[in-house]
């Protein structure tokens, strides 16, 4: 009996990615009434996934399939041991050409060279999506990713921008890294660039602005930080301004117990950590979220870290 509590304890800490419950959320942005649940670990983790497909220009169904992929080899978890030498998110093996350990346990690296293994699948977005991710992977259990692609679904949705207001955590504090507006920069540009902490300028109505980089800045509180939002932020995508903020804004939201964020607003509405239901509600000012509440229209992602 204790050997089977033990197992059974162990695999919901596999299939949730730690202790402490799932504490973040993501709900379909069609009414549809589909949620998926997971833990900060997890969303940090499905984050820097998303952020690397977008940066590389790649599609929605790129992103969904890497998401799906990682649920099933690691449980979105960047784990140091599995079958052989396979390691992280995706189960990568040193032994079959994927890297070095060091490389693989890197979420940006293993994410990215996943990626470059995908686009060469001829017509991979158009296939079921365990045909497209058993081709990279050679898994022994080809059917297995299958189960995954209606959270996948929900996840890349939210976490490329294009559902709006969508994922949300419970924000409790971590302790895996420094808090602090510094903290929030040094991990938007491990994971998407130099190009989220300083964009060029974009187009305004008819009229296209001066094209000087609009830098991030950190306010006078001193734990603030103001990002500018424009349409790809570098990456080439033709993605829009909407998405790009609600990319930025999720993303913080799922960082936000790492980097002790305890506040993110954007386009009129507001994320809060803390709050019973942890959703986001319309924000006391339209202003001090970017955009007034008009998500067609360039603005600004605002992120507050606890003192």
């Amino acid at each position: 009996m204790v050997l089977l509590a033990v197992a059974g304890y162990l695999a919901v800490q596999y299939v949730t990615g730690g202790t402490g419950g799932p504490g973040c959320e993501v709900v379909s942005g069609k009414a549809d009434g589909g949620r998926y649940e997971f833990t900060p670990e997890q969303a940090v983790n499905a984050a820097t996934i998303a952020a690397v497909g977008t940066n590389r220009g790649l599609p929605e169904r790129a992103v969904t399939i890497a998401l799906a992929t990682a649920l099933q080899e690691s449980g979105l978890r960047n784990i140091g041991h599995g079958d052989r030498d396979s390691l992280g998110l995706f189960q990568q093996r040193p032994s079959q050409g994927w890297g070095t350990e060091k490389e693989i346990r890197d979420p940006i690296y293993s994410a990215g060279i996943f990626y470059e293994h995908l686009i060469k699948v001829r017509g991979y977005t158009e296939l079921p999506l365990t045909v497209a991710a058993q081709r990279v992977q050679r898994s022994g259990f080809p059917e297995a990713y299958a189960k995954h692609e209606p959270d996948a679904r929900l996840l890349a949705a939210a976490l490329t921008g294009r559902s709006a207001a969508t994922l949300t955590c419970e924000g409790r504090l971590g302790t895996t890294r420094t808090a602090g507006p510094d903290a929030v920069r040094a991990a938007l540009v491990r994971d998407f660039g130099r190009d989220a902490l300083q964009t060029a300028a974009a187009e305004v109505g008819a009229e296209k602005a001066a094209p000087t980089p609009v830098p991030s800045v950190i306010e006078g509180d001193g734990q603030t930080v103001v990002l500018p939002v424009t349409a790809d932020g570098g990456s080439g995508a033709g993605r829009s301004v909407r998405e790009r903020g609600w990319q930025l804004a999720h993303w913080a939201v799922a960082n936000a117990s790492d980097l002790h964020i305890k506040r993110v607003s954007y386009a009129g509405r507001e994320w809060t950590a803390g709050n019973t239901d942890s959703q986001w509600r319309a924000a006391a000012t339209g202003g001090a979220s970017g955009d007034s509440g008009a998500e067609s229209r360039p603005g600004s992602v605002r992120i507050v870290t606890a003192p």
